[in-house]
């Protein structure tokens, strides 16, 4: 009988790619870790083992989601998303419900939660797009994804979801997301960087190296124009967008200082707790894929962390901008940073740790777009594993 040669090996490879409902441009070279978003099944372990021993913060934290809306919530899918108008709420609402009952199921084991948490991922499968027709569309689309993904790579661990609607889910962040999410908003850089925490969480549940990489590289672009240090140079790096005019662009900060965001001086802290976290996340995504972010921006993230957090904890902006006084809210953007480089990598970071036990935990909401349980899922956790530089 006749060997076969190599291309009738690659054709019978293909057929088994076909079958299984792989195709070939989705075949990737990179190997994903599942669950691997915005949390690992190491940390995910780690923190129902607090919860089942009463544990605290993760205990209360918990017994919170556990008792809000979310936790109950049926589904809300829609075939087109007005981003202007109610689907807008109704849609960031599934995500996080959906992310909350994966996590209920997660660290109970109770399959009520699991079939809830598919059936709102699993209504959502037969989105078209986006209709709004503006930069909100973006927007919208970085706060769902970056939520909606996150629950669906919980949910595969799951085996009562079928690979037949996990494929639809992943079609559907291909047809409908990847477009929202491919080209940057040129708004103020926390959109972008919303952008980029949906980019990252969809690529790893979507096994797309291609995604991935696209955001990695928005990502390293958009750093240095969003978080300054003043060995940049006495402005910030220039982004597409800013209008040729960075002192406007970054609303007129009275002196330029490590740790300044563009949106510092915009509204006291307000969108920069957005445009941090989602950064923050999109690292922790690389992360958990075997790529350090982190140790790159150190500099960037730590000392945006700490200044904002000494503006906030004073109620003083520090001379940085001509409103000196901070925006009153808070959110639950602070931990997966603070976990990084102080427990993973062993930094002091003093400010931020006193506004995580003295704001942040006591009276942040816990499920604001896509800032979403960072005390329940990623306060304290153990130093899991070595990051593999790629």
């Amino acid at each position: 009988m006749k060997a076969p040669n190599r291309t009738t090996k690659l054709n019978d490879l293909l057929a088994v790619l076909v079958a299984l409902g792989i195709s070939a441009a989705s075949a990737s070279a990179m190997d994903f870790v599942h669950p691997g978003a915005l949390n690992s099944k190491a940390e995910l372990d780690f923190v129902k083992a607090k919860i089942l021993a009463g544990a605290q913060p993760w205990k209360g934290e918990f017994d919170r989601m556990r008792s809000s809306s979310f936790a109950t919530r049926r589904p809300h899918g829609r075939a087109n998303v007005n981003s202007s108008s109610e689907d807008a709420n109704e849609s960031r609402d599934d995500a996080i419900a959906a992310y909350t009952q994966a996590l209920l199921w997660y660290f109970t084991d109770d399959e009520t939660y699991a079939k809830r948490s598919i059936a709102i991922l699993n209504s959502w499968s037969g989105l078209e797009g986006f209709t709004a027709g503006s930069d909100q569309d973006r927007l919208q689309a970085g706060w769902i994804g970056a939520v909606m993904a996150p629950a669906a790579e919980i949910m595969r661990c799951y085996p009562g979801w079928t690979a037949s609607e996990i494929g639809k889910l992943q079609s559907m962040f291909t047809r409908a997301f990847y477009p929202q999410l491919n080209t940057a908003s040129y708004w103020n850089g926390n959109v972008d960087l919303t952008q980029i925490d949906a980019m990252m969480s969809i690529a790893v549940f979507n096994d797309d190296e291609g995604e991935f990489n696209r955001g990695l590289d928005r990502l390293r672009v958009r750093n240095p124009a969003y978080f300054y240090l003043t060995s940049d140079g006495s402005r910030p790096k220039r982004i597409a967008g800013d209008g040729g005019n960075p002192e406007k662009f970054w609303s007129n900060p009275s002196k330029w200082i490590d740790g300044l965001t563009q949106e510092t001086c915009r509204d006291g802290g307000h969108h920069s707790q957005f445009g941090l976290g989602s950064a923050l996340h999109a690292a922790e995504v690389a992360w958990h894929q075997g790529v350090d972010v982190y140790t790159e921006n150190e500099q960037r993230y730590t000392l945006a962390m700490e200044l904002m957090a000494t503006q906030l904890l004073t109620g003083s902006m520090q001379g940085a901008c001509s409103n000196d006084t901070p925006s009153p809210d808070r959110y639950d953007t602070w931990e997966v940073g603070y976990n990084h480089y102080h427990n993973r990598a062993g930094l002091e970071l003093p400010n931020t740790q006193k506004l995580i036990v003295e704001q942040i935990r006591p009276r942040a909401p816990r499920a604001v777009c896509n800032l979403v349980y960072e005390t329940l899922t990623h306060a304290d956790l153990p130093k899991l594993r070595a990051v593999v530089k790629h």
